[in-house]
């Protein structure tokens, strides 16, 4: 079954769209206890979550993304809530739909999917058909709420990848996916950002778009983003960065972005190829509309450098991939030279 691609739709309207800030963050700010799972809010709290979507979508989302991010059977199990997979998901998708539908303009409620938190075989004991099996239960319950899109994001695992897509696709919902590159610019298992595009190669139905999220700053996702619209210039390339460095003072985490540098965040982003931007942990309602604004009036001018988002965004916290892979090539390079 063919679904319908409503990314494609508003693209074509709007050119870059975007895409929301952070759930944890902005639920912690609203009363979330440390280890409450935030999914459990959308039966307890639903006021709270609709708050959540509704500032959001003031501040000028485009894409919306569901309260599901730790919605499959393996997260939800931690706070024995397992055998509540699909009215969760539905919950959740139901409380984002009904803000989009009275928003009076075209909203894209994204059903959030993120990694089970196992391993799959044979690096731990969950096998791939038990991971396929696991996201499609939960996209079963997105879709029944109202999701029109799976949103797969903050993944390490090609496999994990590959099994959410394949689950997205046997429901019947057209999907994105998103890696988390905060290991040396790769993912935590090795994953490159210029080979996010090939996860889903022979898969019956190919992504509405791809890309990164969180990581670990601003200035490392757009990195990222160059290998990624590098490799394929072509495509739907998304980016949902986190909101600065996070920093502890105390117990508590804060985030180093200013509304200022999440606006300058959009610009180079998109100067950079991407199609829907966001933002990832830390970024606040405040931090969306300034960024809405920035994408507002924005032209989009040169490709910038690494060293121009070092500039502009402040310096990176990890290995450039790119800056890998090149060391690699020229230690490959300068072996052959000493051989010859």
């Amino acid at each position: 079954m063919t679904a319908t691609n409503p990314i494609d739709a508003l693209l074509a309207e709007k050119g870059v769209l975007l895409a929301d800030g952070a759930t944890g963050t902005n639920l912690f700010a609203m009363g979330l206890e440390a280890g409450e799972a935030p999914e459990l809010l959308n039966e307890t709290s639903p006021d709270t979550i609709a708050t959540l979507h509704q500032n959001f979508v003031d501040a000028g989302a485009d894409i919306i993304l569901t309260n599901s991010f730790g919605g499959t059977r393996h997260r939800l199990k931690l706070h024995h809530a397992q055998d509540r997979v699909h009215d969760l998901n539905k919950r959740a998708a139901e409380i984002a739909r009904s803000v989009a539908d009275e928003a009076g303009r075209k909203v894209i409620v994204a059903g959030s999917v993120g990694p089970t938190g196992e391993l799959l075989v044979p690096l731990g004991a969950m096998t791939y058909e038990d991971a396929v099996d696991a996201f499609a239960e939960q996209i079963e319950g997105l879709k029944a709420g109202g999701a029109e899109v799976a949103w797969i994001e903050t993944m390490s695992a090609p496999d994990e990848i590959r099994a959410a897509a394949e689950a997205a696709i046997r429901v019947g919902l057209p999907y994105t996916y998103t890696g988390s590159f905060d290991t040396a610019g790769r993912t935590m298992m090795g994953l490159l950002p210029r080979d996010i595009h090939g996860v889903a190669d022979g898969l019956s139905q190919a992504p509405l778009g791809v890309g990164a999220n969180c990581g670990v700053g601003a200035a490392d996702i757009l990195a990222s983003l160059l290998d990624m619209t590098d490799a394929k210039p072509e495509a739907t390339v998304i980016v949902k960065g986190n909101c600065g460095i996070p920093e502890f003072r105390g117990s508590e985490i804060h985030y180093s972005g200013t509304p200022e540098l999440m606006a300058d965040y959009v610009r180079l982003a998109v100067d950079a190829g991407a199609k829907i931007v966001g933002g990832c942990c830390g970024t606040s309602f405040a931090h969306l509309a300034a960024m809405r604004k920035a994408l507002d009036a924005h032209e989009k001018s040169a490709r910038p450098t690494v060293e121009t988002i070092i500039e502009r965004i402040g310096p990176m916290r990890n290995k450039l991939a790119s800056a890998g892979s090149a060391e690699a090539g020229e230690g490959r390079r300068e072996r052959r030279r000493s051989r010859a």
